[in-house]
């Protein structure tokens, strides 16, 4: 009986409905929203509650899917209200008000809303929008979305809003203050520039009230244009008020960054006491640039000071350049204490902003021990605390286009960490012109003639460099006058290529080097001097001085293929391919004093020693070296091999396509005879070779030498203790049916394992926008203003990486050998959706153990909030941090920091 009942039920709905559509010419049927946020007027509603069509809307015309601007005027009205619906539309002429159902859209002047269901009442200047429920899901959808002039958009449950006088009323309403949310309660509009404000939550959250997990819940307040006035405040947490509550409050609504203070850490460490970390002042500049000011104090005295300042130029370039300053005493009190400074400076230019030309900057200079003696200032980043060397480059480009000529200024540092010194070169300068054919023409018709293959290049570099000078002498006057060396050296190379007897490539060429240099060197032995010790003097000459050099080259090489074909098998054939090469080179031996490049320093005589004497180049230890000694004609033999396999396709394949599976990818061997040489004419044979395995998820490479002559070890006596050498013979091993001796192999494998390597890309799948992978330039730049640190950025989206390094080295020296037998392992793995753990370890075969860089990562995303926990278990680094702080750009400094520092171990030292 009562399927029977629903059944009539919807037999006279749908006749209602098919009558209302015959009144209504050529619309789609109307089906009534009922608010259910606000209430409808019983009254002025009545129609619309009861779904009917008012019996006053005589001649009204209504057009699904088309724009209605309203034509009836009064009041004065200075604009017009464009109104527009894809459903549907019905104006009631009596009380005129205008009905918009299904994705409507108003706009009067600089008010915008849209919103599933909207109501115009052109008679009361009011407009009512609000979502609807979706008969499927139940859930409420359509919600109205409005925007005033330069605001932002508010999303809404419904909204009332006068057009004329610019006043309203929005219901859990939820809008973007730059980083801050406002969601729920009641928002009234007073005028253009203030909104009372009703039991709203001012978040870092963006998810919408009642699903806001952090915040505070301001009972009443004033929100101006830059800042909300409140009355009583409370603090909430997932829903759970605290006992956290202030009777009134100014809290930033800002519409651009703003200075302010930045509120410091508390806490103790064992070695400098207690501390006050990252107190500052942040100084917003403009919308450029800003400024950003932060100390850390010690109760024992030590302190660091920094200031950073990030620019940023839209379309052009974006940067930040750090300076700090600290000084720490590990020691006694009293003791000196230790002063460090560090400069830090990225600058990257936008390709598209200046064609032609480029400038990037990568600074990371200081002083060795700053990182070591201030762990904090980068976070207990373990890569920054192992590090051994600095390194910074400045570098502007140009090329010139329609010409073969570009230009390259750098400025670079390099700092040794463990030895304490610094190599500087101010500038260094490259000028090159790319290989030419002059004998060629842009408007030759046919192939070329042999002549026309020459080709031709020049380059030109100059330098200033001061090359590993101590940290503690960097700044003396001496430095600069007299350890200041340069250079310029000039290259032209000149090519031929052609194929000779259709399967061979024959190559030659020619190569000239030329050195400019203002200062050379002087050897002499010092005055009563014993021959057989190291009594030699160097000096310094200044003056102009040039030397030159060239070599002769020439090489043929051709490939040989070898194919080994199956019948009955899954493997269609396997394919050998050999490139053997013969080259040939000649090179004089400047060492001839006859060129002028190289002296001899000549003791004098000393009873009963005889006259010693020694050759030496006077360009030893120049920038960029000088005349090579020793005379060079000989040959070289190299062989390159390539095995790769043709397989059939499966019978489930559909392509119908031979699947080509590299075996080997390369295995090369090569070596080198030298006819003008006395003895030991034959180099060392070296071999080298990688392949991949698994699709190339594995990738392996080898290497390595063998010596062909037999070499001696001896035993000698020094200062009371046994010693060994190694004395090579030119006696070739093979003589005495010996393989070449192995002197040196290294092997290394390493995969990178995830989800996508195990499942076929989907070439239809669009890439998802807003992620770090597909950001532009700009996008880019934008986000290193924002945070410079990479470790804050956590990818959820992949939910296990593993990385995996194996290395193993051996060097034989006859005397003593040396192996090397590691694995790395890194990686990630989402625990939940929401919980990710990162992994960094290496383990010493050879040794057994761990290495003391291993370290864990754990990583919450509480969604406003994250939450990181950075461990190292053991080691000389022996600490844990654990941090809980806001997503949101603008409170990147509100966060609560739990730490155990690697300077409080019982065995620390600085130094």
């Amino acid at each position: 009986m009562k399927f029977v009942r629903l059944f009539f039920l919807l037999v006279i709905i749908l006749v209602v409905n098919v009558i209302a559509s015959a009144k209504v010419s050529s619309f789609k049927s109307y089906r009534p929203v009922i608010d259910t946020i606000i209430k409808l007027d019983s009254v002025k509603d009545r129609k619309l509650l009861k779904g009917k069509k008012s019996t006053s809307n005589k001649g009204g015309k209504t057009a699904a899917g088309k724009t209605d601007t309203t034509k009836k005027q009064s009041g004065g009205l200075k604009s017009i209200v464009t109104a527009h619906a894809e459903d549907s539309t019905r104006y009631d002429d009596v009380h005129q008000v205008l009905y918009l159902y299904g994705r409507a859209r108003v706009t009067y002047e600089d008010f915008e809303l849209d919103a599933d269901y909207i109501r115009v009442d052109e008679k009361n200047k009011i407009i009512f929008a609000s979502g609807q429920i979706d008969p499927l899901t139940k859930r409420y959808i359509g919600r109205p979305i409005s925007k005033q002039g330069k605001d932002k958009p508010v999303t809404s449950d419904s909204l009332r809003f006068h057009y004329e006088t610019k006043k309203g009323k929005i219901y859990n309403a939820s809008s973007d203050q730059d980083g801050n949310f406002i969601t729920g309660g009641q928002a009234k509009k007073l005028n253009e520039t203030e909104v009372a404000y009703r039991n709203i939550i001012f978040s870092t959250c963006d998810l919408p009230y009642p699903d806001t997990h952090f915040g505070i819940v301001i009972t009443k307040g004033i929100g101006e244009k830059n800042r909300i006035v409140s009355g009583p405040a409370f603090l909430e947490i997932e829903g759970v008020p605290l006992p956290l509550a202030i009777p009134f409050g100014f809290f930033p609504k800002p519409d651009s960054r703003t200075s302010g203070v930045i509120l410091p850490t508390f806490g103790e460490d064992q070695k400098l006491g207690f501390y006050l970390r990252n107190f500052g002042y942040y100084i917003a500049l403009n919308d450029y640039i800003d400024l950003t000011n932060m100390g850390t104090f010690y109760s024992k005295g030590s302190y660091e000071v920094s200031t950073s300042a990030r620019y940023l130029s839209r379309y052009k370039y974006s940067g930040t350049v750090t300076l700090s300053y600290s000084s720490t005493n590990y020691g006694l009190p009293g003791d000196p204490p230790t002063k460090d400074f560090h400069i830090d400076w990225s600058h990257s230019q936008n390709p598209n902003s200046n064609p032609g030309t480029t400038f990037s900057a990568s600074v990371n200079a200081g002083t060795s021990g700053f990182f070591k003696n201030n762990p904090a200032t980068q976070g207990y980043n373990l890569n920054t605390l192992t590090s051994s060397s600095l390194r910074s480059s400045i570098a502007y480009g140009r090329v010139w286009e329609g010409t073969p000529f570009n230009l390259t200024v750098n400025l670079s540092h390099s700092q040794d960490l463990v030895n304490k010194t610094v190599t500087l070169e101010l500038p260094t300068f490259n000028f090159n012109m790319s290989t030419i054919s002059p004998f060629d023409s842009k408007e030759r018709v046919g192939t070329q003639k042999w002549y026309q293959k020459i080709t031709v290049g020049y380059s030109v570099q100059g330098t200033n460099k001061i090359n590993a000078v101590p940290e503690s002498e960097l700044f003396t006057s001496e430095t600069f006058t007299k350890r200041l060396q340069n250079g310029i050296e000039h290259q032209i190379p000149i090519g031929f290529n052609q194929n000779i007897l259709k399967y061979f490539q024959f190559s030659a060429n020619v190569n000239y080097q030329e050195w400019w240099y203002f200062q050379t060197v002087r050897e002499s032995f010092a005055r009563g001097s014993v021959p057989g010790r190291d009594s030699l003097t160097f000096d310094t000459v200044g003056g102009f001085k040039r030397a030159g050099q060239y070599t002769v080259g020439a090489s043929l090489s051709t490939k040989i293929y070898s194919t080994l074909s199956f019948k009955n098998s899954s493997i269609k054939a396997i394919r050998y391919v050999a490139t053997p090469s013969l080259s040939f080179s000649y090179h004089p031996d400047f060492s001839n004093l006859n060129y002028g490049y190289y002296q001899t320093a000549v003791s004098n005589a000393t009873i009963p020693y005889q006259i010693s004497y020694q050759k030496y180049s006077i360009f030893q230890n120049a920038v960029y070296g000088g005349p090579s000694a020793g005379k060079t004609a000989g040959v070289g033999i190299s062989i390159d091999n390539n095995i790769e396999a043709k397989v059939r396709p499966k019978s489930t394949d559909t392509s119908t396509t031979d699947k080509k599976i590299k075996i080997l990818e390369g295995f090369n061997i090569s070596t080198f005879y030298n006819f003008a040489a006395d003895s030991l004419k034959l180099s060392a044979i070296s071999f080298s070779g990688h392949t991949s395995l698994f699709k190339q998820k594995l990738n392996i490479t080898i290497g390595g030498s063998l010596d062909p002559y037999v070499t001696q070890v001896r035993d000698s006596i020094m200062s009371n203790q046994i010693f060994k050498y190694k004395v090579p013979t030119n006696r070739y091993t093979w003589q005495d049916g010996k393989f070449p001796t192995l002197t040196s192999f290294n092997l290394s494998a390493s995969a990178s394992l995830n989800p996508a390597l195990f499942k076929p890309q989907n070439t239809t799948t669009p890439t998802p926008a807003n992620t770090l992978q597909t950001m532009n330039p700009d996008q880019a730049a934008k986000l290193a203003l924002l945070n410079s640190d990479p470790s804050a950025y956590v990818d959820f989206n992949v939910p296990w990486n593993v990385s995996l390094n194996y290395s193993f080295n051996y060097n034989n020296g006859y005397t003593s050998t040396f192996v090397t037998n590691t694995i790395q392992l890194s990686g990630d793995v989402n625990v939940t959706p929401k919980w990710k753990v990162q992994y960094t370890t290496n383990y010493d075969l050879r040794a057994g153990r761990l290495s003391s860089a291993t370290s864990f990562g754990i990583y919450r995303d509480l969604h406003c909030w994250d939450l990181s926990v950075q461990w190292l278990p053991f080691g000389y680094y022996k600490s844990y941090n654990v941090t809980l702080r806001v997503k949101a750009a603008i409170l990147q400094d509100l966060k609560l920091t739990k730490r155990s520092d690697y300077t409080s171990n019982q065995f620390y030292s600085p130094n």
